[in-house]
């Protein structure tokens, strides 16, 4: 039973925060409409921002892309919460490695204050223990809130495409 609630709950999420296709406002309080092409620009920034910051291996760059509340989760190290908790993940992981990555877009959906963004990435890693250069290719999951400085991420988890 618990394994199933845990496999239902994050999908049913997932399906809540999805906009219908053929909408062109998100949806929002009573009387209040928002222009999604305009919360998909700014999303398409965010996520073009955090590519760079990544790029940067900068962490000053990274953190305020993040809610107070934000959650990293990498693959194959524990989850990051908060601030304070997300700042050192990113400095244990630009320690390790150097990015030069792309990142394409597959997916972005709005629903009021709240969005989420299906991307890939790819380009190479230089691993900084050996010197070598390997190929990066991942997909990216973002759940994204909108607060009073504009999009930021609340949720982050990525995965190897291979």
């Amino acid at each position: 039973m618990k394994r199933t609630i845990l496999f239902i709950l994050p999908v049913a999420l997932l399906l809540g925060c999805q906009a219908p296709a053929e909408k062109t406002e998100a949806r929002t309080e009573p009387h209040q409409t928002m222009n999604t092409s305009n919360d998909e620009t700014a999303i398409k920034e965010l996520l073009f921002k955090y590519r760079d910051a990544l790029n940067a291996s900068s962490v000053e760059q990274v953190l305020p892309l993040y809610t107070t509340d934000g959650v990293f989760m990498p693959t194959g190290f524990p989850t990051a919460v908060g601030t304070e908790q997300v700042k050192g993940a990113y400095e244990g992981v630009f320690s390790m490695i150097q990015l030069n990555i792309e990142f394409f877009i597959d997916e972005i959906a709005v629903d009021g204050d709240h969005a989420f963004a299906r991307t890939t990435s790819k380009g190479t890693t230089l691993i900084h223990a050996t010197g070598d250069t390997v190929p990066e290719e991942n997909r990216e999951l973002f759940v994204l809130q909108r607060t009073d400085g504009g999009w930021k991420i609340a949720r982050y988890m990525f995965n190897k495409m291979q």
